[in-house]
């Protein structure tokens, strides 16, 4: 099976320079209590399938990927390859992640490994809808 990769320059993978952005609002998320809330109202980054936010904070103990599936589901995946502790970025239209950095480890939306030096799965953490909100649960 050949995995799609994002087309990146040598120096974006060398630099592990991931494409996915924070949200424009930072305030549309908060933590408590080991789970974060988004407000999807307040992050228009995930209006549609194969898009994606990262959530960074000094509060917030893992970074986190949030995707909106191309299959129309949330995941929120622990922002952290495998292999080499890079940031990930969705790969459009494949229902993959893959790491920023050279070696270009690919995942499932299930965050079995695919393709690439990782050996170990990425975190895959339970995400909850509810109406214009996303319950991530990270502890």
């Amino acid at each position: 099976m050949a995995v799609k990769t994002l087309k990146r320059s040598f120096w974006q993978r060398l630099l592990g320079k991931p494409v996915t952005s924070p949200p424009l609002d930072a305030s549309c998320w908060s933590f408590s209590e080991g789970k974060v809330v988004v407000d999807l109202s307040r992050a228009p980054e995930l209006s549609k399938p194969g898009s994606a936010v990262r959530l960074e904070g000094v509060d917030l103990p893992k970074r986190i990927l949030v995707v909106h599936g191309d299959d129309g589901e949330y995941y929120a995946f622990c922002n952290q390859c495998g292999h080499g502790g890079r940031r990930l970025d969705p790969v459009p239209e494949t229902n993959t992640i893959q790491c920023c950095s050279i070696g270009k480890s690919t995942y499932s939306y299930e965050g079995k490994v695919l393709a690439g030096p990782a050996k170990k799965p990425v975190t895959l953490f339970p995400v909850q809808k509810m109406e214009n909100l996303l319950e991530i649960t990270i502890l």
